[in-house]
């Protein structure tokens, strides 16, 4: 600071904090039953889009299909696993 220059301070005020109500959940239908995720699961989804990026000529089943037999994953398993997570490969079939 230079010469006779006065810091600028700012007032604060200080709140009591409110009391907060916990949040009423209402009552779902059940969620289907886990299926059992194997770590290789997202190295499979990663596996599949870069080789989607790679081979564009290629259909997404043909690709997921080749992925999953390299991985040595069952093919049923996964898809089980991908229709839980909202329906992922649906999702990757649209966007091409």
């Amino acid at each position: 600071m230079r010469g006779r220059q006065r810091v600028k301070t700012a007032v604060v005020d200080l709140v009591e904090p409110t009391e907060v109500v916990p949040a009423v959940r209402t009552a779902t239908a059940p969620p289907a039953p886990p299926v059992d995720v194997d770590p290789l699961y997202g190295v499979a989804l990663l596996k599949t889009a870069f080789e989607l990026k790679r081979r564009p000529e290629g259909s997404v089943e043909e690709v997921l299909s080749g992925v999953l037999a390299r991985l040595r994953i069952d093919e049923d398993e996964f898809r089980a696993f991908l229709s839980q997570q909202g329906g992922l490969l649906a999702a990757l079939g649209q966007k091409r």
